[in-house]
């Protein structure tokens, strides 16, 4: 008796099946046109929105370079036991530490809110972060904006620790 034949026709059944559901599971060729057609259409409309402005890494440095000015200005003011400021100037977009010839410049795109003490405001367009010689300060919170996207660097007025949140 031979039994070779009925097992060669279950295994030739077996593959057939799977030959069919591999085919099925595959992507056409047009399909993938139309879905890279769609993702082109949507770009195009949504590109033009996003307008000019500052990219999100250009204003997360912006804020990263407020933080180390605000903490070369404490580490200054613990240094020479003296009271030392970071002075902000919201018109031009610069800044710069006390008893430091260096005025640091921010990007023009940048819209700057400071908020502090006010004894600190210099002018409506001018104000600054004090530091204390014990290392705390009067607090404080610098705000850098481009559109919907902001960064806040604030001082904490107790212990002068400065932390950049999203």
């Amino acid at each position: 008796m031979n039994t070779r034949g009925p097992i060669r026709a279950a295994v030739a059944r077996r593959t057939a099946g799977r030959a069919a559901r591999v085919r099925a599971a595959g992507v056409t060729l047009l399909e993938l046109l139309i879905v890279l057609s769609i993702m082109g259409l949507v770009a195009a409309f949504v590109v033009p929105l996003l307008g000019p402005g500052m990219s999100t890494a250009e204003l997360k440095s912006a804020a990263r370079q407020v933080a180390a000015g605000l903490r070369l200005a404490r580490s200054e003011a613990v240094a020479t036991r003296l009271d030392t400021r970071l002075v902000l100037d919201l018109e031009q977009r610069t800044m710069h530490v006390d008893r430091d010839p260096r005025v640091l410049a921010l990007p023009r795109d940048v819209e700057l809110k400071l908020y502090t003490a006010q004894n600190d405001l210099v002018s409506e367009k001018s104000g600054a972060v004090r530091f204390y010689p014990d290392g705390g300060s009067n607090g404080g919170r610098i705000t850098l904006a481009s559109g919907e996207r902001k960064y806040d660097v604030d001082v904490d007025w107790l212990t002068g620790r400065v932390k950049i949140l999203d």
